[in-house]
């Protein structure tokens, strides 16, 4: 009897085995950013505004600036931006103490009107609420001292970010050269031209991105003035393009610019369904950010399908949180850019594109 050959499963175990690298190497990678993220964030960040500074510092140095000026100048533009966001949260802040006393009346009254009302339809007296309302204190107690301390850690975390971003991205810029270089390196020779133009690619791509940014709060703006002048709040679109600017601070900006408006609605309308209005319009309005323009407004100017974006918006809001769901972005923009220019990669270059496929 001829013995049968057997087939050779080598091609097999090494596409297995190669299968399981890549996850591997994926696993690790995200393991990485997930406990790294206090590095990695800022760091992050700091890419983003070197690589749109990075024009301008060049354009200066250009005519005659010297390098250590011109990457002063352009940081001071980064910082009068964020000095701008933090006023205008301060501003909130001293506004809604101002209206504090009227606020603490209108609370108390309005205590009163539903103690009457239970006593009233309901027959539980006085006593009965007091008991209940110290129960509920007491029960809530916990959740509050979270959520305080929730506010505090994001609130302090992101003024972590804005002292150590602007340093990383000067020191990004004054060691460009050596960056570059060490890039170079890496790779092989032949590979040099593809890496000049990733990179210079990427540059704009940030830029596509930062614009894709600002008509995201342009539109958020819109969308909150809308959903405030219908129901009638003075000053729509005060309240509702400080709400948009204010978001680019995790939990703490939508917070605060909602003070203010839900203050105005509960004194101007003495009604309690003016503020939830304006609570679920600011929701509503988030939750459209989140899912539906920020994907559609970057994925378009980014040449990338909203559907990669949503994903990438949910893995980053996973790992890093709220700066993960900005920061993934550029990051599927920059492995779209490698995808487009390596063959073996093809696959996942046209996974990426938001090119209709041929029928």
């Amino acid at each position: 009897m001829v013995p049968i050959p057997k087939k050779p499963i080598q091609s097999d175990i090494s596409k297995s085995i190669s299968a399981l690298e890549i996850l591997q190497y994926i696993v690790l990678i995200l393991v990485l950013l997930y406990f790294g993220k206090t590095l990695f964030i800022p760091l992050s960040f700091a890419m983003l505004v070197s690589f749109i500074l990075y024009p301008l510092c060049k354009w200066m140095e250009k005519n005659g600036i010297h390098p250590n000026l011109a990457i002063g100048l352009s940081l001071v533009t980064v910082v009068i931006f964020f000095g701008t966001i933090l006023y205008l949260l301060f501003s909130q802040i001293l506004q809604f103490s101002n209206e504090w006393q009227t606020l603490e009346l209108k609370l108390e009254e309005t205590l009163n009107q539903l103690s009457v009302f239970l006593t009233e339809q309901f027959g539980v007296n006085e006593e009965k609420q007091q008991n209940y309302i110290k129960n509920a204190i007491n029960n809530s107690s916990t959740q509050i001292f979270t959520f305080l301390k929730n506010t505090v850690y994001s609130f302090s975390e992101s003024l972590y970010y804005l002292l150590i971003i602007p340093i990383f991205s000067a020191l990004i810029l004054f060691y460009r050269q050596l960056l570059i270089q060490t890039l170079y390196q890496i790779f092989p020779s032949d590979k040099k031209e593809m890496i000049h133009e990733i990179i210079i690619e990427t540059i704009h791509e940030y830029y596509k991105f930062i614009k894709g940014i600002l008509l995201v709060y342009l539109i958020v703006g819109i969308l909150n003035s809308i959903g405030l002048a219908i129901i009638g709040i003075p000053y729509p679109f005060l309240f509702g393009f400080t709400a948009s600017i204010l978001t680019f601070i995790p939990y703490v900006g939508i917070i605060v610019s909602s003070l203010l408006p839900i203050t105005v609605a509960w004194i101007t309308f003495n009604s309690i369904w003016y503020p939830l209005g304006v609570i679920a319009i600011f929701s509503v309005v988030q939750v459209l950010e989140a899912y539906v323009i920020f994907p559609y407004a970057i994925g378009s100017r980014l040449k990338i399908n909203t559907l990669a974006i949503l994903i990438m918006i949910i893995v980053g809001g996973i790992i890093w949180g709220v700066s993960g769901m900005i920061l993934f972005i550029p990051f599927i923009s920059i492995i779209k850019l490698i995808a487009d220019r390596t063959e073996s990669l093809k696959t996942l270059s046209i996974l990426l594109s938001d090119a209709k496929p041929k029928q």
